[in-house]
């Protein structure tokens, strides 16, 4: 394992810091990758070369960085429209992430109770302001800051796309495994 470490960690490293700005999390993911693809070695087919398959496995590992750390946080931030997750997604995997992501949200906000997706729709799909909200629903402010804050709790518990996305991680790990 050492020898494998010391021979990739350098190649690794600089692709992963290419993608994330966070030191930290560059160093962490560097180690992460390092792991799986040593422990994947045996699944390798010698069909590219070494660092191939293993930059192959960092590329999976960064958007699922993505997906577990950052794109909860952009779809509950101040101004979460959904062409800012696309920003924040890396290289050519950007527009499958992004299509991936907004098919599971609309999933998500056609699964809430009745009036729940609209607004938050209204609120962080269209962008408008709680009294256009307010004036467009024919309720209060307070009545729509009230839904607002139900609304999210109860998209925040209807939200299953990373428990799918991390369920997919460990069959496939499985797999690879047997």
């Amino acid at each position: 394992m050492r020898d494998f470490y010391q021979k990739y960690y350098q190649g690794v490293r600089g692709f992963v810091a290419r993608k994330i700005d966070d030191e930290g999390v560059a160093e962490e993911l560097t180690n992460d990758i390092l792991w799986a693809a040593y422990e994947s070695l045996p699944t390798f087919n010698h069909n590219c070369s070494e660092f191939s398959f293993i930059c192959s496995i960092a590329k999976h590992k960064i958007i699922d960085y993505y997906r577990k750390k950052k794109l909860k946080t952009i779809l509950f931030s101040a101004s979460p429209i959904f062409e800012e997750i696309a920003d924040k997604a890396i290289g050519p995997e950007r527009d499958v992430l992004k299509n991936e992501l907004k098919e599971e949200i609309e999933k998500t906000l056609g699964e809430l109770r009745e009036g729940y997706g609209k607004i938050l729709r209204l609120k962080y799909v269209e962008g408008l302001r709680i009294d256009k909200i307010a004036q467009l629903t024919k309720l209060s402010i307070k009545a729509v800051e009230s839904r607002l804050i139900r609304a999210k709790k109860q998209f925040q518990t209807a939200w299953n796309y990373d428990r799918k996305k991390n369920q997919e991680f460990v069959e496939v790990d499985r797999t690879h495994r047997s």
